[in-house]
This record gives structure tokens, sequence and C-alpha cells, in this order.
């Protein structure tokens, strides 16, 4: 039997089945105590030093599992309090945009839960061009977009690593108009040490990549055949990408296919073992759930959640997990991800369009849809939506850029430096798409919040420099600055 080993890099160790069913017992019995609970609110509690500095220790595994059981209305209603402080503390009112691009939807496994698997007859197969991704890409500027996570299925023939790393090269080559993209994420099937080093040489942002599912059995389940199948290489895959030198990963699991508080425990026990392994935590945390698709049925599943349990589950990731980035996808509604900011949530995707080549159509394509899109409003409309919310829509990219990832964005994350970094690049990123892609509404609106929230940067220096370059973006041509 594996020994639970938060450092080990073996899979069946740092994401230990025993454990977790402990974990899941130890919470029963504990979720009445008040005791404990209030214990455990106090302890996940952001405090500042002497020095302004931010101390927030978040919470382990088993510790958010009791406050996850717990049905107190009253202590829920605490655990959401908390959220929006640290979320606040950490995070500000920001909020990061970005774009998914799926480039081929062509996959060699079984995945019972993902209509690209191999053996469905229905759906349209494509695989776009060089030049058919360079259309996408100058759609996705001409909307305001500069961060995109590209999207792949797994088929070592027609998708290889050579593949991916021209598109990447493509995406950041094209400059249409006052437009570029500058981070491009990346989300593919997990791989080997080498390739992943071509993926850091390409210059990539974050790797992100799904667990689905960390009940090992279950998986084995869902992954019948196909690279996919291999639990323990799947799993071991952030290992490998953070030795080949990413130091900026993002988690996920896909609630809805296994018990939520298992794969909970298992999401915090993996954020615990890059901690504990190599430093840092992860970069991202997302929270997508089963949705509708091609040859898909999410009743199949029947392990799904309640709409409140959900949220309090987003605000738990953010007390237990403080510092990290946390994302909410278009699968889910306009109403879910309008609570689900205040929670925790950092980064939200906008206009996304989960089919290959689906920007360049003026209708929205579902022949070669991931998922059924919930959330359908214009980037435009979104960033409205965000700013009538007293939230900043940020398109910023500095940190990738200035190299302040992995355990330099972590430590900058925890000085408490974010007003003086974040917030101003966030309001110069919001200027340019004011000027160059916003309605005549959404500017207007825009302006007057980057007017108010200059005058929150702490730092004199800075709101004097950030008051400088937003001027010079509104009178000129000139774009991209940053701290």
């Amino acid at each position: 039997m594996a020994i639970y080993d938060p450092k080990s890099h073996k899979a069946d160790e740092f994401i230990n089945h025993e454990e977790i069913l402990e974990t899941l017992r130890y919470a029963d019995e504990n979720k009445d105590n008040v005791e404990l609970i209030d214990a455990l609110l106090e302890k996940a509690r952001p405090r500042r030093d002497e020095n302004g500095k931010l101390h927030c220790v978040g919470l382990t595994h088993r510790e958010a599992s009791v406050l996850l059981a717990c049905e107190i209305p009253e202590k829920i209603e605490k655990m959401y309090e908390l959220a929006k402080e640290i979320k606040l503390e950490f995070y500000g009112n920001r909020i990061v945009m970005f774009a998914p691009l799926y480039i081929s939807n062509y996959c060699i496994n079984g995945c019972l839960y993902c209509p690209y698997h191999a053996t469905n007859k229905t759906i349209k197969r494509k695989k776009l061009t060089q030049e058919e991704i360079r259309d996408e890409v100058i759609a996705l500027q001409d909307m305001g977009h500069k961060r995109l996570a590209i999207e792949i299925g797994e088929d070592p023939r027609l998708n290889p690593i050579e593949y991916v790393l021209e598109s990447i090269k493509t995406i950041y080559s094209i400059k249409h108009k006052n437009g570029a993209i500058r981070r491009v994420n990346v989300n593919i099937a997990a791989t080997t040490v080498e390739n992943y080093k071509k993926l850091v040489e390409a210059g990539i942002g974050t790797y992100i990549l799904f667990q689905e599912t960390y009940h090992r059995e279950g998986y084995e389940e869902l992954h019948p055949w196909g690279p996919k199948s291999d639990y323990c290489y799947h799993t071991e895959s952030m290992d490998r990408a953070m030795e080949a030198g990413i130091d900026d990963v993002g988690l996920g699991v896909l609630f809805g296919l296994d018990k939520y508080r298992y794969e909970f425990a298992g999401l915090l026990m993996h954020a615990e073992h890059l901690e504990a392994a190599f430093g840092v935590g992860p970069h991202t945390i997302s929270v997508p759930r089963v949705k509708p698709a091609d040859d898909i049925d999410p009743t199949e599943f029947d392990n799904s959640m309640s709409e409140e349990m959900f949220l309090k589950l987003i605000a738990l990731i953010r007390i237990s997990v403080p510092y990290t980035g946390m994302i909410i996808s278009t699968r889910e509604s306009e109403a879910t991800r309008g609570r689900a900011l205040e929670l925790g949530i950092s980064q939200i995707s906008g206009a996304s369009r989960t089919s290959v080549g689906g920007y360049t159509e003026e209708e929205r394509p579902v022949d070669t849809e991931q998922f059924d899109v919930s959330d359908q409003r214009t980037l435009d409309e979104v960033v409205s939506w965000l700013m009538d919310l007293k939230h900043i829509p940020s398109f910023c990219t500095a940190c990738y850029r200035a190299g302040r990832t992995g355990d330099r964005f972590m430590s900058f994350c925890k000085s408490g430096q974010i007003l003086n970094y974040c917030h101003p690049n966030a309001l110069m990123t919001l200027a340019e798409y004011l000027v160059d892609y916003a309605s005549p509404e959404t500017k207007e609106k825009g302006m007057k919040m980057i007017e108010e929230e200059l005058e929150k940067i702490p730092s004199d220096k800075v709101r004097k420099i950030a008051k400088e370059n937003i001027e010079a973006i509104y009178n000129s041509d000139r774009r991209d600055f940053r701290f």
C-alpha cells in the first residue's frame, strides 16, 4: 500500500487514496465542531506585519475539507466573507481576461466525457493550418484579446509537439493594427520533460493540464484506452513540467466526474505537493464542470453538485490556496460567474468559442465544439459588465515578460505590492482596450473607472507614471507600457 508523502514524485503517494478517505472521515466527524471551524477561519485570515507585508497561511486539504463538510449557515457566510477578504488583499478588484484558441480536435483517446474521443463519428474533425491560425488570432486581436490558451486534442501523429511549437511562433508573430497576443498559455496532453523544455524555449506562459478526476479507479474507468489512460503518467505531468523549467502550471479537475469532496481534497493535495516538492504551488486553479456537448450527456455523470456547493467550493479554494489565480470559463452562466468573481475567481474567459476555427465565423459553429458555451456575450459586453460590478478588466501580461513567474511571482504577490504593480498595469491595458476596441458606452464607463482607480495606487511615483502612460495611450499610438 502506498504511503502518503507530499514530497514524493509518485502519483499514488502525493495523491494518496487512503489519505483522502481518512480526510473525508475526519471532515464528517468535525463538520459540526464549531470551535475547530472558528479556529480554522481565524488561522486562514490574512494579516499584515509591522512592515506591511501580507501573511496568509491558507489551509491544508484536511482542514479545508472540514469547512466543505460544514453545513452551518452562519459559518458558511463567514467562509464567504473570508474568501472575499483574501481575494481583495491579493488580487484587488482586477479580473484578468483571456480566450481559448482551439487549433485541432483530432484525438486518439477514449475519454467518456469529451466529444473529441476517437470513436465519436458525429463530430466534425478539423486541424487549423498556420494561415488559419493567423486568421483566428487576428479575429481575437480585433476583439481586444492579449492572452490566449491553446487547446488541442491528443494525437501524436496529427498534433505533434512540432505543430504546437509552430503555432506558438505564428501567434507571437502577428501584429495587426494595435493588436498583439502578448502571452500564449498552453493546454496540451501530458508529455515528456524534453517536450516541456521545448515549450519553455517557445516562451509559453502557463502550462495547463486538468486532472479531470483524482480518483484513480474512476479515472481509469473514464479513460478506458489511449495515452491518457495512464493515470500516473498524467498525474505526474506537472512534476515533469517543473523539472523542465515551466514554473507556472495550472491545475484543475472536471467537477461532476467523481464525488466533489474527493476531488476537492485531491486538488488541494496536488497544490501542496507542488509547494513541498518544488517550493511553489500552482499558478492557477480552474473549476470547470461537466457540460453538454456533442455525443456527451452530462446527466450520465451522477456526481454533480448544487450551485451553492459549487460557489462554496470556489470560496474554499481561495481560502486554502490564497496566492493562486483562479479561473472560471464560459461553461458557466453570467449569473454564476458574477457570484464566483466575488468569492475568489481572478481570471475569466470572454467571448469564447470552443470550436476549431470558430472565431472567424460570424455565427458560433457547433459542429467542432468541445463543450456548450453558457455565457455567449461579446468581449465588449463582458468588459462592460465587469465594470458595472466594480471589477477592473485586465489584459495585463507584465509579470510573464518581466520574469515574475513561479516563486518570483509568489514572493512578489506575498509582499503586498499588487496595488503598485498589477493595479496600474491593469488600468493601462484597460486604457488600450477602451481606445482601440471598446464601444462608445464602454469607453465612457471605462475612462471614468480608470480616473477613479488611479487614485488607489499607494505610490505617488507609480501613480504619476501610470497617469502619464495612460494619457499617452489616449492621445497616441504608443502601447504596451508596464511596471
